[in-house]
């Protein structure tokens, strides 16, 4: 990942619903969720979240895929754990090169 791309990425994190949106995809998993399942969630209205998962889209932190009449939205792992990755490219480095280690957190079958 290069900084263009985890500037845009993160700014689109940067936002309260567009982070409760990717935080609730990424809960669901693989199989994601529909725009219905996630206003039903979050509790927000149909337009407000099309307009979040747009930008989300947009950054590549959310791909969008038809099934039959519905749309699915899942979280773009390859893409989150990229900017973990460049985030952390630099963590605890040491006059001698050591680096720290970096792991999933506990618990989590997604990562």
């Amino acid at each position: 990942m290069d900084e263009k791309a985890a500037v845009l990425s993160l700014a689109a994190l940067a936002q309260g619903m567009r982070l409760r949106v990717f935080r609730a995809l990424v809960g669901a998993g693989p199989q994601g969720l529909t725009p219905g399942a996630l206003s039903l969630t979050l509790d927000v209205p149909g337009s407000t979240l099309s307009f979040h998962l747009k930008e989300l889209m947009h950054a590549g932190m959310v791909s969008q895929q038809r099934d039959g009449r519905n749309l699915v939205y899942r979280p773009s792992l390859d893409q989150m754990n990229a900017l973990l990755a460049y985030l952390t490219a630099h963590c605890c480095q040491t006059s001698d090169g050591a680096r720290c280690e970096v792991g999933s957190p506990p618990g989590c079958t997604t990562c």
